[in-house]
């Protein structure tokens, strides 16, 4: 069978079983394997509802190439635009000689910390996960050191103040809205990586206030939302002494705010 035959044999059983993006996800199963047994054994987990990430072991985010194994969050297209505004911020540090201090809390896989360290090689990446399955993940994808525990808690001290680009992707889905999420997030994937509490924004409230401790002068957080939040979650990061900012990329239906530690490096 030629390639193309097979690609389109693929894309029909996967159309089949429900999947939208059936000729895309076909092209990822292939470049995963061309092994006729490993490429049905793929399709028919699929077909089930696992998600793509987690059958074939990987995802490209922004042109990185990422582990993702079971039960971490995948990284999501959207999440480009975290990526884009915290690469603008993420540059050597003006009149100092040490690279920018980049932390990437909520880590997941790690992927949009790797995504940043592709595009500004010389930042200092640190990153940060709760669940144990994040963490091991990360470290398969990421070369700087990734801690475990709860936002900022899993953080070393010496951290403290210095950090010039703090990027969380933290759970915005109100919990009230888990169940509504497509079968394969809400039953496969961790769901501290979703629920973000009564409204979605417990999580960036936490992050938020403990931000001003952590950034250095001049640093900055970044977190992603939705479009409807984002007032509320621009009203707690001023609330919490921040210049708050926001970014919007319709594309792809993404919203980051960012907070801005007002006082300047010296």
């Amino acid at each position: 069978m030629t390639d193309d035959l097979l690609r389109t044999e693929l894309a029909a059983r996967l159309r089949a079983a429900g999947c939208v993006f059936a000729e895309e996800e076909a092209d990822v199963l292939l470049a995963t394997s061309a092994e006729p047994d490993a490429l049905a054994a793929m399709v028919a987990r699929r077909a089930t509802g696992v998600p793509l990430e987690y059958v074939v072991g990987w995802a490209d985010f922004c042109g990185v190439r990422v582990t993702v194994t079971e039960g971490v969050f995948v990284p999501r297209p959207r999440s480009a635009l975290l990526v884009r505004e915290a690469v603008k911020l993420a540059g050597t540090r003006t009149g100092t000689s040490r690279a920018s201090l980049v932390v990437d809390l909520c880590c997941g896989t790690g992927a949009i910390g790797a995504a940043v360290a592709a595009r500004v090689p010389e930042i200092d990446l640190r990153a940060a996960d709760l669940e144990a399955a994040a963490v091991a993940c990360a470290r398969a994808n990421l070369a700087g050191p990734v801690y475990q525990g709860d936002l900022f808690d899993a953080l070393p001290a010496d951290l403290r103040g210095r950090i010039d680009v703090l990027v969380a992707n933290v759970p915005y889905v109100p919990s009230g809205e888990v169940a509504l999420l497509p079968a394969e997030a809400r039953l496969h994937e961790p769901r501290s990586g979703l629920d973000g509490g009564p409204d979605g924004l417990a999580v960036l409230r936490r992050v938020a206030a403990g931000a001003t401790h952590w950034l250095a002068p001049g640093g900055a957080v970044l977190m992603e939302t939705s479009e409807a939040q984002r007032p509320a979650a621009l009203r707690a990061l001023a609330a919490s002494g921040l210049r708050a900012t926001a970014a919007r990329w319709a594309k792809l239906d993404a919203t980051v705010v960012v907070g801005h530690r007002q006082d300047r490096p010296r």
